[in-house]
């Protein structure tokens, strides 16, 4: 294991922690990448985050890298093929969700590329700098992510509850919830 001083979470494993130094709280502005992140992040409701990161090729590839026009055409046949799919997380609620959101990202989205100019209008297009002492401090909401969820799901989008779209925040760099300590942790954004 590295000598760098990371966020308390990030040290399980080396997967861990190459997601954490080269993925987690690195800002994301592409409107694919952004649906993307949330679909997966979608998989993780009641489960942790490290079984959807060691499932993640596998779902990605699963789900045709979640190309929202494939998705959003997924029929019965293709539902039933990712149900007996071992490789991935099996759960009908979230697959349908998935689809239904595809559709609904293409409808509200899918011409404008626009998704990415919805999500950082949140924070006026700045990262939002958490100052993080005592990890097991930190919320697993905020009036930004209840506010988003509410508004996705106005849009239709289904699983964005706000610890969903909170732990989202986290992970496209909107919020930089990295702990004081961890070499990821910068100043540069709004601090809140």
């Amino acid at each position: 294991m590295s000598t760098l001083i990371r966020c308390s979470w990030a040290n399980s494993s080396k997967l861990m922690q190459d997601y954490h130094d080269h993925e987690w709280g690195v800002p994301v502005y592409d409107d694919l990448k952004l649906f993307q992140k949330l679909l997966l992040d979608m998989q993780q409701a009641g489960l942790s985050w490290a079984v959807v990161l060691n499932k993640r090729e596998d779902i990605l590839k699963a789900f045709d890298y979640f190309d929202p026009y494939k998705v959003s055409a997924y029929d019965a046949h293709k539902i039933n093929e990712l149900m007996n799919n071992p490789k991935i997380i099996r759960n009908k609620l979230k697959i349908n969700a998935m689809i239904h959101n595809a559709k609904m990202y293409l409808k509200h989205f899918g011409k404008t590329n626009s998704f990415s100019k919805f999500l950082w209008a949140y924070v006026d297009n700045k990262p939002v700098i958490h100052e993080i002492k005592d990890p097991n401090m930190r919320p697993t909401t905020t009036k930004i992510s209840d506010q988003m969820s509410k508004d996705l799901k106005k849009l239709g989008f289904k699983f964005v509850g706000s610890i969903t779209i909170y732990a989202f925040l986290q992970a496209v760099g909107i919020y930089n919830d990295h702990e004081q300590t961890c070499h990821k942790k910068t100043n540069k954004g709004d601090k809140q």
